[in-house]
Formats: C-alpha cells, sequence, structure tokens
C-alpha cells in the first residue's frame, strides 16, 4: 500500500511539474507574441526651414508688436504639428545678429527694424520658438550663419554690428553684402563663441548651417573674395596652400571646432549643414553644374566622410527626371560618401511649382529617399512658405506620406543606451482607463509613446515631454456604424531620449492588471 501511495505522489509531482511548465510556456509564448505584435513606432526627420533673413518667412515684417510676432509663430508651428512633422530649422543669426538675448551680437534689425533694439513688450523669441516646438513634439534646430556679417536688406549697421565693432574682420562686396574673413582667427573665435553660447544656455535639438561659406561670386560682382592680405599673411608665416586649398583648410577646422564644441557642452545637441547640393560637376558623371568645393571653398565631402557632423542635408533643389542635376542621382552619390553612416537627409525645394505637379514631384522624391536611406529615412522642406501657401501639397502630404506621426531616427553614435522606463498606473473612469506615468528621469526624457492594444490590434500616440497622462477608451470601434467592439486588452508607455532611444517595453493586460517586460 505505501509503495502505491509513493507512486501516486511521484505521479502527481511530475503532472504538477509538467502543469508548471506548459503554464511557463505558455506565459513566454504570449509575452512573446505580445512583443512581436507591438508595433515599431515609423522613424523619419520630417523638417521645414524657417528663414528670417529678409523676413522670408518670420516675423512678415521687422516692427510687428510681441504679441503678432507671436501669433505668427504659434500659427506656423501649429501647422506642422497639424501635418506630422517633427523638427523645425529655425533662422537665429541671419546677419552675425541675434533673434535673441546675447551679450555677443546685437539684436536683429529683422525682429525690430532697428539692429540692436529688442522686442517691445521684451521677450526672447528663441526662448518662446523652443518651448512653443517642444510643446508640440517637434525637434528645433537653431540655423546659423557663420560668416555673413551684414545683408543688403538689414537695414543700418548699428554701432554694435560687428561691422562696426571689428573692421578689421569684414570685408564689404559689391553687392553690398559685409562678410566675415574665414581665414581670421577673429572671425572663427566670434562664431564659435556664438555657437557655444547658444548651446549652453538654450535647450535646443540642434545647430545647423547652410550653405553660405565663402560667398558666392556673384556677391562680389563677379570678382574674387578680397581677401589677399590675410592670404600674403599666411605665406609670409610660412604657409605653403595654394590659395583654393588654404580657404577651403580654413573652413574644415571650424567645422571641426564647432562639431567639438557642440560635443563638449550637449552630447545629444545634433550638428547639421545643408550644402549646396552638388559637390563637384561630374561626381557623379552625369552630374552638371556649380562647383562648391572651388566657388564657395566648401568641402563638403570631407566632413561627411570624416563624420564632423550628425545629420548632412545636401540640398537637392532638382526634381527626379533632370538629367544633369537629377534628384536620385545626387542622393545615391552623397550616399555611397556617407563612410560613417550619418543621418543623410536631403532638403527639398517643396515650392517648386504649386498644383497637383508639385505634389507628385514632392511626394516621389521623398518615397525615393525612403526607397534609398531605409534605416534613417527623412527630408527637410524649403520653405515652410511652401507648406503654408500651397494647401494641395500639405493635404497630399498628410493624405500620403506624412499620415502617421514619426519619430525623428535614433543617433547611436552619440548615445545608444535605453533610457529608463516611466512608472505607469491605471485608475477605473466609468467608461475609460485613465493611464499615468511617471518618468524616471524627467532630464532624460522627450517624448512618450502610449502603445493600446484594443482586440489583439495595437496601435500608439506620440506625447511631448510634458504629458503625463492619458485616457483612453475601454472599448473602439472597428467600423464606422460601431458594430463591431473592440476591447482594451492591454496597455505599455514607453520613453524616448534626446537621442532616439526608447525604453525598455511593460506590457500591463487590462483584466488583471499583470504586466510582462
Amino acid at each position: 500500500m505505501a509503495y502505491v501511495y509513493n507512486s501516486f505522489n511521484i505521479m502527481r509531482n511530475k503532472l504538477t511539474v509538467l502543469i508548471l511548465l506548459f503554464w511557463v510556456a505558455f506565459n513566454v509564448n504570449a509575452q512573446q507574441t505580445n512583443l512581436a505584435e507591438l508595433p515599431k513606432p515609423q522613424r523619419e526627420f520630417r523638417a521645414a526651414w524657417i528663414a528670417t533673413v529678409a523676413n522670408i518667412n518670420w516675423p512678415s515684417k521687422p516692427g510687428l508688436s510681441t504679441q503678432q510676432q507671436q501669433d505668427e509663430a504659434i500659427a506656423l508651428l501649429d501647422m506642422l504639428k497639424k501635418n506630422n512633422f517633427n523638427a523645425v530649422i529655425f533662422q537665429v543669426r541671419p546677419q552675425a545678429d541675434a533673434l535673441y538675448k546675447s551679450n555677443l551680437e546685437p539684436w536683429s534689425y529683422f525682429l525690430t527694424g532697428v539692429q540692436g533694439e529688442a522686442p517691445k513688450p521684451y521677450y526672447d523669441p528663441l526662448e518662446f520658438w523652443i518651448e512653443a516646438a517642444h510643446d508640440r513634439g517637434l525637434e528645433l534646430h537653431v540655423w546659423l550663419n557663420p560668416y555673413r556679417a551684414h545683408h543688403i536688406s538689414g537695414g543700418q549697421p548699428s554701432e554694435s554690428s560687428v561691422v562696426k565693432k571689428h573692421p578689421e574682420l569684414v570685408y564689404k562686396l559689391k553687392q553690398g553684402y559685409w562678410w566675415l574673413d574665414p581665414s581670421k582667427k577673429g572671425t572663427q573665435d566670434l562664431s564659435a563663441e556664438v555657437v557655444k553660447d547658444i548651446v549652453k544656455r538654450y535647450d535646443i535639438d540642434g545647430v545647423h548651417f547652410d550653405d553660405y561659406f565663402y560667398p558666392y561670386a556673384e556677391y562680389n560682382g563677379g570678382e574674387d573674395f578680397p581677401d589677399a592680405e590675410s592670404y600674403a599673411e599666411y605665406q609670409k608665416n610660412g604657409g605653403q596652400l595654394a590659395r583654393g586649398d588654404w580657404r577651403r583648410e580654413q573652413v574644415n577646422v571650424f567645422i571641426q571646432r564647432v562639431y567639438k564644441i557642440i560635443k563638449e557642452e550637449k552630447k545629444y545637441v545634433k550638428f547639421g549643414i545643408s550644402p549646396f547640393g552638388i559637390w563637384r560637376p561630374g561626381f557623379p558623371e552625369s552630374i552638371k553644374g556649380f562647383d562648391q568645393y572651388d566657388k564657395l571653398y566648401a568641402d563638403a565631402k570631407l566632413w561627411l566622410n570624416e563624420g564632423w557632423i550628425d545629420y548632412f542635408m545636401p540640398q537637392l533643389y532638382w526634381q527626379i527626371n533632370n538629367i544633369p542635376q537629377s534628384f536620385p542621382v545626387l542622393l545615391g552619390w552623397w550616399q555611397s560618401e556617407n563612410t560613417k553612416q550619418r543621418h543623410l537627409w536631403p532638403g527639398l525645394n517643396s515650392g517648386i511649382g504649386g498644383g497637383e505637379k508639385n505634389s507628385d514631384e514632392i511626394i516621389n522624391q521623398i518615397m525615393i529617399s525612403r526607397g534609398m536611406l531605409p534605416k534613417s529615412p527623412g527630408v527637410a522642406h524649403w520653405s515652410i512658405a511652401a507648406l503654408t501657401k500651397n494647401e494641395m501639397l500639405r493635404n497630399d502630404l498628410l493624405k500620403g506620406p506624412y499620415k502617421t506621426e514619426a519619430l525623428v531616427p535614433a543617433s547611436p553614435w552619440l548615445d545608444d543606451e535605453k533610457p529608463l522606463k516611466p512608472k505607469v498606473t491605471l485608475a477605473d473612469r466609468n467608461t475609460d482607463v485613465y493611464i499615468d506615468w511617471k518618468p524616471a528621469d524627467k532630464h532624460d526624457d522627450f517624448k512618450y509613446i502610449v502603445y493600446t492594444n484594443y482586440g489583439g490590434k495595437w496601435s500608439y500616440t506620440i506625447l511631448n515631454y510634458k504629458s503625463r497622462f492619458l485616457l483612453v477608451p475601454k472599448v473602439s470601434y472597428a467600423d464606422a456604424a460601431k458594430l463591431i467592439q473592440q476591447r482594451l486588452q492591454s496597455i505599455s508607455v514607453t520613453a524616448i531620449d534626446r537621442t532616439g532611444n526608447e525604453s525598455a517595453v511593460e506590457i500591463i493586460n487590462i483584466d488583471d492588471r499583470s504586466s510582462t517586460n
């Protein structure tokens, strides 16, 4: 009898173990299924340039009141948010001046109509733009011109202008522009200090330069840049480089210096450049056009090859079937030079004509970019005016490639460490569930994603860094007639940090409040 009893116990224990193993396997599979079904949010950089020089985009004219300036800014940012953009490139230094409170350079003429005069009532435009952009889930990249000292539309240089304070650094060109000499230490020191000051004091996401290095020849009536004395001094001190190579080297040294300065202050702040779209004619072979290497003394290929930038945005302002400057041919060549695998986000001429043809061209360029650069897609639109003025383009983008929200692609060379996941609690609110979370590190979190699972189908919502709760219905409907109900089964909340990393996933099942990691 004892033998039978012991045998029964052995069989019962084995059965218990089998049941436990089955239960574990079932739950592991269920967990893996849940995680496998969790959608990956779309990743794509979607930006628009906002030019302040000559009041191209904002403010609409100098001398507007503070309230008018802010209203115009909010209208632009609201439009970008509504159309699922996620970044804005905002020009804050159009002519060695400032659209922010600076102790280095004067207030911009394009704000008040008088260089050196602050907005009235007082506010800091850059501070306002940053907060308003972040509230809408948009990155804000400050766009600076490192060498333009004074623009022909910029009124009279004030006593605080670099033209008056440091005449030894500038040249007046025949078209009326004043230009800083890129080879002079004083120029490089000033522009580098401006970058450092902004990065240190403002909560920006990127620093951006465009295609203006040494000026275009037409600015000086077709004549060469008037730096003969600077070059003679270089030769006198033993310099051996030819004049063109010497000019390029000055810009190269400055680009490296700026990148280092940014990373020493805030590693997550991205540095981007949008050079002229052609490096040199014949690269690749079918390409014809302007030679930035020889005319602007910008060796943009080198900056990309060496990884001195975090994102590279060549101005590919030509159509797909424009054979001498074909958009996909040029994009493919730049990608072949992207040896450090930085972000390559082409600039598009989004106001190329308007109407259906324009929409088709821009959408096709976006889709080509996605196909050629699947790991880190993205584009920037020149300029925001193309979007505000062309309703058809806005609507076609929103119905097409920008139909869903997207996160900016991550920058793993800056930081590949996941942020800590937020602490999530749920509360019953009759027909709804109140999702509340607390950041594990509020200084690291930049966005949050709330995933919801209705009837086995996941979807997600991207929220800004200030968000701490979301109210979601317990029941959704699979059809417009509300005949097919889908019950909320599970949720998850993750954090996104400043370089685009997403925290670990924790799935909370609604029925039993259990979670899987």
